[in-house]
């Protein structure tokens, strides 16, 4: 992390500096998609950020590190000491664990909900002995911890231009949208952690069973049932994009071109697997490099743009012209 990006978040402490670096390499290192649409926030905004996803990186890492059938009581174990950690430093606003240091001082400067936190590691212990879901609702409530609740926590950094209450749903919404993508981007890879999050009454429709899954992965060999399914779920997916959409007018708009950004591309891997013939459960789905180029440039002239209307004064923040950003299937089309 730049140091032109701390002072003007106002972090001065040396150690807090450092735990906000460690924060923005875990974000570069594990959400390539999403740390470039960083990279279009505001400066001040982005070592808040780098916490948000650092944190959520660490945890998630723990669940996965050891990989399928390793030792649950060592993750577990490994869960507990971070959430003590947390706690301690969500109450003290202090940590010896540089990424909690830094999620307590953002959580802190921005006022965000704890509860976020406590659901999110509650999901995180969930991967830990959950290896399938039944049907829809019953992956929704898994992922109010372990993507919803990032929008959330998202959403006073941010900001927005209605009632933070409004936006709320549609951040929710967002964050889900991400995880289905990842979900059905990384189904191959999941699988061999021996975890299936496409819900099993929606595999069942088309005939699809784990062992069909797991045969396919590993002859190499691709079945109409399997891509049926996962095409189901890919439309699924993208409805949930339409849930998501009109919360973007609703932000600031120097977070806007963020967002849009971050919502185009990953809107873009479900047309990479589309294009690659769903066979994600063979090899994973890339947005073409030059795709994501153009992506991220329109996504700087957007930021140039509301900087200008903000130096100009085209009004307060609460009566300013929304862009009217289109719905997932138009945009990334």
């Amino acid at each position: 992390m730049t140091d032109r990006e701390l002072d003007a978040a106002g972090v001065g402490d040396p150690a807090l500096r450092e735990a906000y670096r460690r924060c923005r390499v875990l974000n570069a290192r594990h959400g390539r998609t999403y740390f470039l649409a960083t990279r279009l926030l505001p400066g001040e905004r982005r070592p808040a950020v780098h916490a948000l996803y650092g944190f959520a990186r660490w945890a998630d890492d723990i669940v996965d590190a050891l990989g399928a059938g390793a030792d649950t009581a060592r993750r577990d174990a490994e869960l507990s000491a971070l959430e003590r950690e947390l706690d301690k430093g969500l109450q003290d606003g202090d940590s010896a664990e540089p990424v909690v240091l830094a999620l307590a001082d953002t959580a802190r400067r921005y006022g965000i909900d704890h509860a976020h936190f406590t659901d999110f590691m509650a999901a995180m212990r969930a991967d830990l002995v959950v290896t399938d879901y039944a049907d829809y609702a019953e992956l929704r409530r898994y992922m109010h911890g372990s993507a919803a609740v990032i929008g959330l926590q998202m959403l006073p950094v941010l900001g927005t231009v209605v009632p933070r209450a409004a936006a709320e749903p549609h951040a929710a919404a967002l964050g889900v949208a991400f995880q289905l993508t990842n979900f059905l981007r990384d189904v191959g890879e999941d699988l061999d952690r021996g975890r299936v999050y496409l819900p099993a009454d929606l595999l069942a429709a088309h005939g699809v069973h784990r062992a069909l899954l797991r045969w396919s992965r590993e002859t190499g060999r691709r079945d109409r049932r399997v891509t049926s399914a996962l095409r189901e779920f890919e439309a699924l997916t993208r409805g949930v994009y339409r849930e998501a959409a009109p919360g973007l007018a609703m932000l600031e708009p120097v977070s806007r071109p963020c967002i849009r950004t971050a919502f185009v591309l990953y809107g873009g891997i479900l047309d990479a697997v589309a294009r690659d013939g769903w066979s994600v459960l063979h090899r994973r789905a890339v947005v073409p490099r030059r795709r994501r180029a153009v992506v991220a440039a329109d996504g700087l002239a957007r930021v140039v743009a509301a900087r200008l209307r903000a130096r100009d004064g085209d009004g307060p923040p609460h009566v300013r012209r929304a862009d009217p950003y289109p719905a997932v299937s138009e945009e990334v089309a």
